[in-house]
This record gives C-alpha cells, structure tokens and sequence, in this order.
C-alpha cells in the first residue's frame, strides 16, 4: 500500500467528529498562503519598536560580558535552577 493510499485509508476511518478539522488541516498543507493570518504572521516585521537608550546601554552591557567572558551556560542555569545532573 502506497503513502497516498494509506492517508486515504485513515481518512476513510475517521470518527465524523474529526472530520471538519482533519479538512481544514490537509486544505492548510495544501495551500498554505490562503490563511491570511498565518500570511500576516510570516511577513510581520521581527520587531516593529525602536531601540531606546536603556535597551541600547542593555545591548551594550552584554556585549562587554560576552567579551570578558562573564558567561552562565544553558546547563549551569539548569543545574543551578532545577538540579540536572
């Protein structure tokens, strides 16, 4: 049995309570740029605020402790905070 067969399969069992969202799951897949949220979404701009002076001094901060090496890795924190191992 083929992939397309066996999608087809599955379909054909589905409880009628899942059908509505199964549909509008495979019309999704299938045109992707008709979701005119999901559109907005993708070509929203990463940040649409200015910088201001205390996030500019912030950067600026972090910068100089990335260069001076005062730096906590992911697991540090982790197993300072949650007890990793």
């Amino acid at each position: 049995m083929t992939a397309r067969e066996r999608l087809r399969a599955l379909v054909d069992d589905l409880p009628e309570e899942e059908v509505d969202a199964t549909l509008r799951f495979v019309e999704h897949l299938h045109e992707p740029e008709s979701d005119p949220v999901l559109v907005a979404l993708r070509e929203a701009p990463l940040d649409d605020e200015p910088l201001t002076d205390e996030d500019l001094i912030a950067i600026e901060e972090a910068r100089e402790d990335i260069a001076k090496g005062r730096l906590i890795s992911h697991e540090e924190i982790r197993r300072r905070f949650l007890g990793d191992q």
